[in-house]
């Protein structure tokens, strides 16, 4: 919602600004410089961009004004899955959660987390950390380097789409020269006629320059940072099962290893102690 209104503010400062300068706002419409500048800043960004991260980025773009991916009940079945699986794995041995990792679409335990289960990149998260804890005797220094590595690996993947915006913001001011430019050859064929055509002409290859640097910075970029902010913030219930797991690992018991998973929670989307403590006595 406050990118909308960032938005909105972007656009009234600017167009308030210039009215109650005594300027005309039809003298800024110009659909053919938006043309020019949109199509060419477009298209690099296909030219520029690997196929997976162009979808991405039309995903991710609307993904920023759905708001967060993860909510607080996100988190919540998160860390109680955990400690199902944990405490499954404390009573009867790591052995007995490998039919529920090696199956999660047929696992009881999973079942209790649809939301959880159908999040194909979380799952595999989940259940290839539980498959190295259940297949191996992995010390806790062994195991975190290899999440850190995954970790480092998805949320550089996460922030291609904020990166390739990045791009598109650095080179609309540039297109938006191009397009002044293309506006002052106009002009040039044009000397010698009226006078007000030549202005007009003028006018209209300033507002190329405008609309590239405008949309550059007051739209484009934003959007960059609001994708990047929404991808940082998404990463976080992946830092939660690192912990949990890391903990789990360490010796701790489940419920003390989901307490630490706890406090990584971004503070808004945190359940509190409490709450969570009642959650997980529901569950036994």
């Amino acid at each position: 919602m406050l990118i909308i209104v960032g938005f909105i503010v972007v656009t009234l400062s600017v167009l308030g600004g210039f009215v109650a300068s005594h300027g005309k706002l039809a003298a800024l419409w110009q659909p053919f410089e938006l043309v020019i500048i949109g199509g060419a800043a477009f298209g690099a960004f296909l030219a520029g961009t690997p196929p997976k991260t162009v979808k991405q980025t039309f995903a991710a773009v609307i993904g920023v004004f759905k708001g967060p991916r993860y909510q607080r009940k996100d988190y919540l079945d998160a860390l109680s899955l955990l400690y199902e699986l944990l405490n499954r794995a404390r009573k009867e041995g790591f052995m007995a959660l490998e039919s529920h990792i090696d199956h999660p679409m047929e696992s009881s335990i999973f079942a209790n987390y649809p939301s959880i289960r159908d999040d194909h990149h979380l799952m595999d998260f989940i259940t290839d950390c539980l498959r190295l804890m259940v297949g191996s005797n992995i010390e806790p220094h062994e195991l975190e380097p290899l999440l850190e590595l995954e970790l480092e690996k998805h949320h550089h993947e996460e922030l291609a789409p904020a990166h390739a915006l990045t791009k598109v913001a650095d080179g609309l001011p540039g297109f938006g020269i191009v397009a002044a430019v293309l506006g002052i050859i106009i002009t040039m064929a044009s000397i010698g006629g009226d006078v007000a055509a030549v202005g007009g002409h003028v006018a209209a290859a300033l507002v190329g320059t405008f609309l590239g640097i405008l949309l550059a910075y007051g739209f484009v970029a934003p959007l960059a940072a609001a994708v990047e902010a929404r991808a940082e913030q998404d990463s976080r219930i992946y830092e939660s099962v690192k912990t949990a797991l890391l903990a789990s690992l360490r010796g701790y018991p489940p419920k003390i290893a989901l307490e630490f998973a706890r406090k990584t929670v971004p503070s808004a989307l945190r359940p509190d102690f409490s709450e969570f403590e009642q959650h997980i006595k529901a569950l036994k």
